[in-house]
């Protein structure tokens, strides 16, 4: 993967460089994004937050970030990462700058931060696209998984939000984030470079998004990702929640817990691509929502948390990883060329919101029953549909997208 040959028209060493960029923004943007969810305890306790109140606060950035991600993968077809990746970047320092020095003192003020934080999330539809386009079809796979790496930024969050707020107050990591923000949007700006021969495509952007929202594997991916990446979006808002509620711990032992899940999911993406690659992202899909079916069927009973709920919570984060690399394996297998980002923003909307509603459900479910073994229910019912849904659908789309290109 680090280098292209000549005829391609990529010079050697130039899409490692690209891709190695674009993921780093990721992890920055991702950082900005998640910095509300290690807090949220803290402010439950301070602002007296119901149940209901502090997953609605841990979930805005989450739905804002994922239903922008539509227009910014639109854009992106249109003018490209070079301009999209540091114009989110710049973007999104206003409202870490505003949570940091103000925002941070009422519920409503974190709910108008969280709201433009959000924007932080979108840049996903920025870097698939920008990517895609700087490696041939057989290595998308991999290149797309280790961009998606950078969702490791949410585990940066976690590990360091609440000793920075303990070491020197509240506003310290915002004004860390943003100062990083405005470093990456520089960088960016400077060493980004489109693909050679990338071309942007014609006619409106309501016409492009409607010939995108045509397409099967945009509501194929699409379900597919609510589901992968959903589920680890749900789990790093609202794990810390979880653990402190069923099992007591500690805010720091939770976040830190936390942190394992998603840097686990993290390592496991570009594993999911890789192995979409060379095996198939059907085969790769059925095997990993099996393995999130079992998990969260063991886990809605509340075991002791060690062994069988550790083994029951990071067998998920590993198979959601993987799953989240291998849906944008299928995206570059069965998109077409010129809307890759199109794609991109609608299924990852899909995934975005596929992590916003079931924070909002378990906190409705856990005040109603007082506990949570009806919404980890839930998920395993949703993941086991998710296993049929592949190996009917999903594997007839691939099929008919192979016989058309040998065909070709």
């Amino acid at each position: 993967m680090s280098a292209v040959g000549e005829g391609s028209g990529r010079p050697a060493g130039r899409p490692v460089v690209m891709l190695v960029t674009a993921t780093v923004g990721f992890a920055v943007n991702f950082w900005a994004w998640a910095l509300l969810s290690p807090l949220g305890p803290r402010f439950k306790e301070i602002l007296g937050l119901s149940a209901l109140q502090q997953a609605l606060l841990v979930a805005v950035p989450v739905v804002v970030g994922s239903v922008g991600r539509v227009p910014v993968g639109v854009l992106t077809d249109r003018f490209g990462g070079r301009v999209m990746f540091p114009l989110v970047s710049a973007v999104t320092i206003i409202p870490v700058l505003y949570l940091g020095l103000a925002g941070y003192e009422s519920f409503a003020g974190l709910l108008v931060g969280g709201f433009f934080l959000g924007v932080g999330g979108t840049v996903f539809a920025v870097g698939v696209p920008f990517v895609n386009a700087w490696f041939p079809p057989e290595r998308r796979g991999l290149a797309i998984g280790v961009f998606g790496a950078g969702m490791g930024g949410t585990a940066i969050s976690a590990l360091t939000t609440v000793k920075l707020v303990d070491m020197s107050g509240m506003s310290t990591p915002f004004v860390v984030t943003a100062v990083l923000l405005a470093v990456y949007a520089a960088v960016a700006y400077l060493v980004l470079r489109e693909a050679p021969g990338r071309r942007a495509p014609t006619g409106s952007a309501l016409r492009n998004l409607a010939a995108t929202v045509r397409l099967s594997v945009t509501w194929q991916a699409s379900a597919l990702y609510a589901i992968a990446f959903g589920g680890y979006v749900a789990f790093s808002v609202y794990l810390p929640t979880y653990l402190r509620t069923a099992y007591e711990l500690t805010q720091a032992d939770a976040a830190n817990r936390m942190a394992g899940f998603v840097v686990l999911a993290v390592l496991m993406r570009p594993l999911g691509g890789w192995l979409s690659d060379r095996f198939g992202a059907v085969r790769v899909l059925a095997i990993v929502l099996a393995v999130v079916t079992v998990g969260a069927a063991v886990q809605a009973f509340t075991p002791p948390l060690m062994p069988l709920g550790t083994i029951a919570f990071l067998s998920m984060a590993a198979a959601l990883g993987a799953g989240s690399g291998a849906v944008f394996a299928l995206v570059a297998l069965l998109a077409p060329q010129d809307k890759v980002g199109s794609v991109t923003g609608v299924v990852g909307a899909a995934g975005g919101l596929g992590g916003f509603i079931p924070p909002l459900v378990m906190g409705v479910i856990y005040s109603a029953y007082g506990r949570y073994a009806l919404g980890l229910a839930l998920l395993s019912l949703v993941a086991v549909a998710g296993v049929f849904f592949t190996v009917t659908t999903v594997r007839k789309g691939v099929e008919r997208r192979r016989t058309a290109l040998a065909a070709a």
